[in-house]
């Protein structure tokens, strides 16, 4: 028999059973406190000096990863004073003092001071459509060593805080969708963005995500056989491919009613 065998078959079963209580009472700690951070985190949100939701989110899941590794921490040296194992030497035969001295040490450590000034600086929060790197995603949670990343596609990236270098954020800022028009050479701009601006000026009334009234800048470029006529709508942010789907739609739907040709081929 190895010796951790040895030490739970000489023990009673009292002591095995007070340190499986110790296991539950910690996974019940854990679930009580992320209770209490949950609402605490959301009165601070209806105060007068309130977090926004993406804030408020970041910080209930920073506090929680937290408090849940201090806690099973504590019932992990509590378990084994329980059978009589002093935890100094058992930790230190792990490896977590040598660890606390050496390099990963230090990598963990710059990890978490880093999870801690994204927060503390709201570069961004969960929810924010971000790019760290080359990888681009919904932020889907802000750990104290690693911040998890989920991509368009489905892939979950998963990045050390302090390899975070530079980011690009999405959604802090409206974005702009941009589309651009080709109609036929020979038909009159004038009349094309009167029907475009017709088609497109209230939509900022039916779709949240439109901010403001679409607007036509006016020819972008013009050839031998089309002009082309930009338009433009300030919108949600990073709602723009799909604004600028909602615009290619009611345009083409609005140049058809009046017969007035785009581009072919």
């Amino acid at each position: 028999m190895d010796g951790w065998t040895e030490i739970v078959l000489a023990h009673p079963v009292a002591v095995v059973g007070k340190a499986a209580l110790i296991a539950l009472g910690a996974r019940l700690s854990v679930w009580i406190m992320d209770r209490v951070i949950g609402t605490a985190v959301a009165a601070r949100s209806r105060g007068r000096f309130r977090l926004d939701t993406r804030r408020s989110r970041t910080l209930t899941k920073l506090l929680h990863n937290a408090v849940a590794y201090l806690i099973y921490l504590a019932a992990i040296v509590w378990i084994l004073r329980v059978f009589g194992v002093d935890p100094g030497p058992v930790l230190a035969g792990a490896g977590i003092i040598g660890l606390a001295i050496g390099f990963g040490a230090q990598n963990l450590i710059r990890d978490v001071i880093t999870g801690f000034f994204i927060l503390l600086e709201d570069q961004f929060a969960v929810g924010d459509v971000v790019q760290i790197g080359s990888f681009k995603g919904t932020v889907e949670e802000i750990g104290l060593r690693v911040t998890k990343l989920r991509s368009w596609t489905g892939e979950l990236h998963i990045i050390p805080n302090g390899s975070i270098a530079q980011v690009t954020n999405f959604s802090v800022y409206p974005s702009l969708a941009v589309v651009d028009v080709p109609v036929a050479g020979d038909v009159d701009p004038d009349e094309a963005i009167r029907v475009i601006n017709e088609a497109v000026g209230r939509l900022h009334e039916e779709y949240e995500s439109v901010l403001k009234p679409p607007e036509v800048l006016g020819i972008q470029t013009i050839g031998l056989s089309e002009t082309v006529l930009r338009v433009v709508a300030e919108c949600s942010p990073n709602r723009q491919t799909e604004v600028s789907r909602l615009l290619n739609r009611e345009i083409k739907k609005a140049l058809d009613r009046a017969g007035l040709r785009m581009r072919s081929g």
